[in-house]
C-alpha cells in the first residue's frame, strides 16, 4: 500500500520539509522515557520559555547526551550493564533510549540541568527585531 503524502494539494506549494518534520515525529513516538512540556511566563526581562522535563532515574550526567542537528533537539541516555553484580531479580533494566523534539526555526536551547532523576531543558524563541523597510515609488512620467 503506498502512503499518500499528508500535503500533496497543488495548492500547498513548497511544505516538503514539513511533510518530513512531520514523518521525523511519528517515528519517534516511542513511550520512553515519559516527558512534559510546559510554558514558564516571561520574568525579570526574560522571554517566555519551554522546558522539557524527562524522567530519567537512574542517569548519570555522563550516560545521557543533548544535541541540536538541523532543528531536531536529540536527548540520548546510555546505561552500563554491570557484569559484576549478580541479580536475584532485575526489574529495572539498564536500557538505552532516543528521544526527539523538532524545534521551531528561531528556537534556542538554553541549557539543561539533571537533578532528582529529572532531565530539564529550557528552550526559548528570542523576540525577533521589528524591521520596518521603506520601499521607493519610482516616477515614469
Amino acid at each position: 500500500m503506498s502512503r499518500v503524502p499528508l500535503l500533496s494539494s497543488p495548492f500547498l506549494l513548497g511544505f516538503d520539509e514539513i511533510e518530513r518534520a512531520l514523518d521525523r515525529v511519528a517515528k519517534a513516538a516511542d513511550g520512553y522515557p515519559p516527558y512534559n512540556i510546559e510554558r514558564i511566563a516571561r520574568d525579570n526581562g526574560r522571554p517566555e520559555r519551554l522546558r522539557i522535563t524527562l524522567a530519567v532515574a537512574g542517569f548519570t550526567r555522563d550516560e545521557l547526551d543533548i544535541s541540536v542537528e538541523k532543528n531536531q533537539l536529540a536527548i540520548r541516555g546510555r546505561q552500563r550493564d554491570e557484569q559484576t553484580r549478580q541479580y536475584l531479580h532485575r526489574g529495572i533494566a539498564a536500557r538505552q533510549f532516543q528521544r526527539t523534539f523538532v524545534l521551531a526555526d528561531g528556537i534556542e536551547v538554553l541549557g539543561a540541568d539533571l537533578k532528582n532523576g529529572l532531565l530539564s531543558i529550557d528552550l526559548a524563541r528570542p523576540e525577533p527585531e521589528r524591521v520596518v523597510k521603506n520601499i521607493a515609488i519610482t516616477d515614469h512620467e
